[in-house]
């Protein structure tokens, strides 16, 4: 017995021996190398810069066994420059040589901007020249001030030779949501103000107060939503004849099923050409789409307002991929931890007042995250898209303004609004689709954000963990993320139809 005790001592000292020097190895390998792009709970998972993988091995993910329940507690980071200092694409031009006049560059030079980003040197040539054009770049880039910059200089050129006329602007700016419009809205207030130039900013919500009582502005831009401004055109309220410049902003939800019909019925009133003659006054109707992301292909119904061949496309590298400056961390937790963890966090990010955006897939969800964190002596305040609008836009108000730090929403914050100071975003809910992940994380890491920005992700579903392995699987291939162009409302409809018919879900 003792000989036995014996050399069971001694093998468990010899695999003591055996791990510390395996693990000494290891650190000292790691260190000669680069840091890894996605570290793992289980270093045998990370994954380096340059690194490839055997077509007949097949690539190791870190989230291979979520689906068992075991796996709950691992977790992977996304580091997606860790080797390097934070790298954007760099254009020694200034305003002057992409085309903007003197005017717009002393606004500029006013509100803090001294070059354009790499998106605006690409983009503001093609819209001054009259070119329909499709700027696709990722979020927080300054994608508004892209075509809010070369439409103010056409104003500016064009309204000396037009004669000005009531409810009819030269420039229409159109978008899916209210609280996007009114921001885009403050925005071009702000410059239009220094330019002697009318904004107007129209939103639903008294639609039928003012088809009772119509408004009687005169305005050289609108910037609007879809369904307010088709209602107010289709009863002559507001005039089309003078609109010169067309811009669908987060075009990809816009040329989505759910408002694909009711923008070409829209759009067919107008005469948009294959490029505007930009001489004064101007020949026809210049269109622009803006987004994060964007379809490879656009909807047939498209070609009903827009010859498809008369687009001309903008983009930057990082397009469809996830934001590569801004760490970000999937977290395997069962559904009955997800509350404790996110106390965890966010009494954190409060303790170091770091702005934190939570986001759920459900409105039920967002409203149980407020109350819960609330109910913990955490003052955090929710909007969802239930919400009426001034109720909402006060929420989001006072998060921006510094009076709270923690938000519950779901994705009707996702897009477009102006979070810079946001520097934590946890996804309580996974987002079920690609083009959500990217627009939620893009409410952090922006232009003007701070620098140690995050982006936290608790991941509990068997679908949310499909969803995972396709993201993991892109960022170790160094591939887009995979169907960012889909049309979600018709993916749901499918799969509806899919699973009502047995027949067709054999097949």
């Amino acid at each position: 017995m003792r000989i036995c005790r014996n050399n069971s001592l001694k093998m468990s000292k010899v695999r003591q021996i055996l791990n510390t020097t395996y693990c000494r190895y290891y650190n000292v390998q790691r260190a000669s190398k680069k840091l890894p792009i996605i570290s793992c709970e289980r270093p045998e998972f990370n994954h380096y810069d340059g690194q490839s993988y055997s077509k007949f091995e097949g690539i190791p993910l870190a989230s291979k066994g979520w689906l068992n329940n075991k796996s709950k507690g691992d977790y992977f980071v996304v580091h997606g420059n860790a080797n390097k200092k934070e790298e954007q694409e760099v254009y020694k031009k200034s305003f002057a040589e992409i085309g903007l006049n003197a005017e717009l560059i002393e606004v500029m030079s006013h509100q803090g901007f001294s070059l354009p980003t790499a998106i605006q040197a690409k983009a503001i040539p093609s819209i001054l020249k009259g070119h329909n054009t499709v700027v696709t770049a990722e979020t927080g880039c300054g994608k508004t001030l892209t075509y809010l910059l070369p439409i103010f200089q056409h104003l500016l050129e064009w309204k000396p030779s037009l004669e000005d006329d009531f409810n009819s602007p030269l420039a229409v700016v159109i978008t899916p949501s209210r609280e996007l419009a009114t921001q885009i809205g403050e925005v071009a207030q702000n410059i239009g103000h220094h330019l002697n130039l009318n904004v107007m900013t129209l939103v639903g919500g008294r639609t039928k107060q003012k088809m009772l009582n119509p408004p009687i502005e005169y305005c050289d831009m609108l910037v609007t939503t879809l369904g307010a401004y088709s209602k107010l055109v289709t009863t002559g309220i507001f005039k089309i004849h003078n609109v010169h410049h067309l811009v669908l902003d987060e075009a990809d939800t816009l040329l989505d099923d759910s408002f694909i019909e009711k923008l070409s019925m829209l759009l067919r009133k107008f005469a948009i050409q294959y490029k505007v003659d930009i001489q004064v006054p101007p020949q026809g109707c210049q269109l622009t789409l803006v987004s994060a992301t964007m379809p490879h292909e656009l909807p047939e119904a498209v070609n009903s307002f827009v010859d498809p061949e008369s687009l001309k496309k903008v983009t930057t590298s990082n397009i469809h991929r996830i934001l590569p400056h801004v760490p970000q961390k999937f977290l395997r937790l069962g559904k009955a931890q997800k509350p404790l963890e996110l106390l965890k966090l966010v009494q954190a990010d409060i303790n170091q007042k770091r702005p934190v955006m939570i986001f759920s897939n459900k409105t039920a969800t967002c409203d149980f995250v407020s109350m819960f964190l609330n109910e913990n002596n955490i003052e955090c305040v929710n909007i969802n898209g239930q919400m009426q609008v001034m109720l909402k836009m006060g929420k989001f108000d006072q998060y921006k303004s510094g009076k709270v730090n923690a938000l519950s929403c779901t994705d009707i914050a996702s897009r477009g609004l102006d979070t810079t100071r946001t520097q934590h975003i946890i996804n309580y809910d996974f987002p079920l689709y690609t083009a959500d992940y990217i627009h939620r994380c893009g409410r952090t890491g922006r232009i003007g954000s701070p620098a140690d920005c995050m982006v936290t992700n608790f991941i509990a579903w068997p679908r949310e963990i499909q969803v995972v392995q396709k993201i993991e699987k892109s960022i170790r291939q160094h591939n887009e993320l995979p169907s960012v162009n889909a049309n979600i409302r018709r993916i749901i409809q499918e799969r509806i139809v899919k699973s009502a018919d047995p027949l067709r879900s054999v097949g």
